[in-house]
């Protein structure tokens, strides 16, 4: 089978005979497809596939920073199964202060493959899953703004923020917010955020398994019965809920 790749030349075309007039060229190609993905919204939490991802960025917002590190886990039937974990070559350089925020320097991301390489395979490795990030629209954001400049298709991912869902299911006599590193002391979770992305993700991942918990002990068993004033208008399957300017 032949793979288009969108980095090579078009071939040249041949030369018409002199009393025709010249072929017009091809048609360029389609922009690369992810294929279709999941959004039923009554899988039972307890038995759905879960990719938890975080990325770590140049800066605050996609349209104007780029990625410097993408990683995932896949929760299976509760359970981590597998690991996706690399860094992003982001095309320019990397501010002090998100240096010292995330450890990621510019040297560290010189020989890493562009996004626009990194994403295909980041999405066969979510493909088919509930899409899970904490501060969800800051990761989600980043990884749809780079499809869209990388002609990639975006999936209609399901998607749960697990920063909007611990403030349904957490009050404030338990935890004073609800930002990972809270969450993670709270639980007890086996890896502590500390801005890089895979053990972001490992963290998010443990958090989400416990809130998953939480929501079975109250009688919330299905991705349909989750808050709905966690959905906002027209939103579908996709459980964003509102956050404040999340952290890279």
């Amino acid at each position: 089978m032949t793979t288009w790749d969108p980095t090579a030349p078009a071939p040249p075309l041949a030369v018409p005979p002199a009393a025709e007039p010249p072929a017009p060229p091809p048609p360029p190609p389609p922009p690369i497809s992810t294929g279709p993905v999941s959004t039923t919204p009554i899988q039972c939490l307890a038995r759905a596939d879960f990719v938890v991802v975080d990325v770590e960025t140049t800066g605050w917002h996609p349209q104007e920073a780029a990625i410097t590190e993408i990683a995932a886990v896949r929760v299976s039937h509760g359970q981590p199964a597998a690991e996706f974990s690399t860094l992003v070559n982001p095309g320019r350089p990397i501010p002090e202060d998100i240096v010292t925020l995330t450890g990621i320097t510019d040297a560290m991301v010189s020989q890493a493959p562009p996004v626009g390489a990194v994403l295909p395979g980041f999405l066969a490795f979510a493909r088919s899953c509930v899409l899970t990030a904490h501060n969800a629209p800051f990761d989600v954001g980043f990884l749809a703004a780079a499809c869209g400049r990388s002609s990639i298709l975006w999936p209609d991912f399901s998607v749960i923020d697990t920063a909007a869902l611990a403030r349904s299911v957490l009050d404030e006599t338990e935890v004073p917010d609800c930002k990972l590193a809270t969450l993670a002391g709270f639980f007890g979770v086996s890896t502590q955020p500390n801005h890089r992305a895979l053990a972001d993700a490992r963290a998010t991942a443990d958090v989400l398994r416990r809130l998953i918990g939480r929501l079975a002990s109250s009688g919330v068993r299905t991705l349909a019965e989750l808050p709905p004033d966690r959905r906002p208008p027209g939103s579908g399957g996709t459980l964003l809920g509102q956050s404040g300017p999340p952290a890279p």
